[in-house]
């Protein structure tokens, strides 16, 4: 059985008929906007998609970034990207950055009428002179030209910002509505490789808006307390993949009847 997937699980799965609280990461709310049937077959009934590959180098960077910026948060100094970018702003010291950053916890918050814990983990967070705290998410990729936030496809980094906005503010934290994201861009301009991968740092404001969340969330627990699994998202390629087997087995089924009675035949 491979090490990286469990294509069926008994556990962290959603109970219609139980009235403990389920926590929901940041994650699967993007799961349920990017595909209701996905999300229900993960959260509901334990088959989640198989997970991509890890991004190895992509975690090295968020790392020393952490470190790196932790430094500053020590000594309430401002980083030199925030002076660059004329960031009039500090990393926030607190006791919770810690937890607010682990992956297995993060910033949480008990979503009353959906019963939901809410949970998602931050990469940073900055305070600045009017004391807001400022979400800050860590990018990193290798591509030419200046990187942004333009893409469709980037449509999940601005949600998940914006839910660690709601989270914070539901904490009872004044929330600035604008957040950065600190994007490290792999330079293959370079003569020779050394031994060493150099980057590009650019930060892209952004400003969020988390009225959509509540609505999101009421239609998640619609979704799971559902017995009915939502129908195929056309848009989606891991439901297209289980349509195209489903179709394709039955078939192969009366392919391998016919060989069997056809050889039986030929026996007599």
């Amino acid at each position: 059985m491979s090490q990286y997937y469990n294509p069926k699980r008994s556990r962290n799965m959603f109970d219609p008929e139980s009235g403990e609280p389920f926590r929901l990461s940041r994650s699967k709310i993007d799961l349920f906007l990017e595909c209701p049937r996905c999300f229900y077959l993960d959260r509901r009934l334990g088959v989640g998609r198989p997970p991509g590959f890890p991004f190895s180098l992509n975690s090295a960077v968020d790392f020393l970034l952490k470190k790196e910026f932790d430094i500053h948060r020590a000594e309430q100094t401002a980083h030199p990207l925030m002076k660059t970018y004329e960031i009039k702003a500090v990393p926030f010291e607190h006791k919770m950055i810690g937890e607010w950053r682990d992956n297995f916890k993060g910033v949480q918050y008990h979503h009353r009428l959906t019963n939901f814990i809410v949970t998602g983990a931050v990469d940073d967070i900055w305070v600045n002179s009017k004391n807001e705290l400022i979400v800050v998410d860590y990018k990193s990729t290798s591509k030419n030209g200046e990187v942004n936030i333009d893409a469709e496809w980037q449509i999940g980094y601005k949600r998940q910002m914006e839910v660690y906005q709601w989270l914070l503010r539901k904490n009872g934290f004044i929330v600035s509505e604008t957040g950065y994201f600190v994007y490290c861009n792999g330079d293959t301009d370079k003569k020779a490789f050394d031994g060493k991968l150099e980057f590009d740092i650019k930060i892209i404001p952004y400003t969020g808006n988390d009225n959509w969340i509540e609505g999101t969330l009421v239609g998640a627990r619609k979704c799971l307390s559902s017995d009915k699994i939502p129908v195929t998202d056309k848009d989606c390629d891991y439901c297209r993949y289980i349509d195209a087997v489903q179709s394709v087995i039955p078939c192969l089924r009366r392919g391998r009847a016919i060989k069997k009675v056809a050889r039986q035949a030929f026996l007599l």
